[in-house]
């Protein structure tokens, strides 16, 4: 199976320390299902269409991992937290 990685964009984000808390419990949820931060924070470069939008980059080693965490009760927990206080794109992709 080919690795896959989930971007999150956040369009915005109205409440930092909401968005403080969903990061450490996500980070255990994501840590505890085999996923790897690759990156995350704002740009460093903005080219062609690009947006000054932080940007979380995961590596799972497949899908299912990745969906297993998703629907973890930790990152459910998280979810929990952040509430409706951000608006992300979240997307996973296939390694090429």
């Amino acid at each position: 199976m080919a690795k896959v990685y989930w971007v999150s964009v956040y369009k915005s984000v109205s409440d930092l320390e909401a968005l403080a808390a969903y990061a450490k419990l996500a980070t255990e949820a994501m840590t505890a299902h085999g996923g790897v931060f690759i990156a995350r924070g704002n740009p460093v470069q903005i080219i062609e269409s690009g947006l000054q939008e932080r940007v979380v980059l995961i590596e799972f080693e497949s899908l299912e991992k990745a969906m297993t965490a998703y629907h973890s009760d930790g990152y459910q927990a998280a979810l929990k937290a952040l509430g409706n206080t951000a608006v992300r794109d979240i997307r996973i992709v296939e390694a090429g």
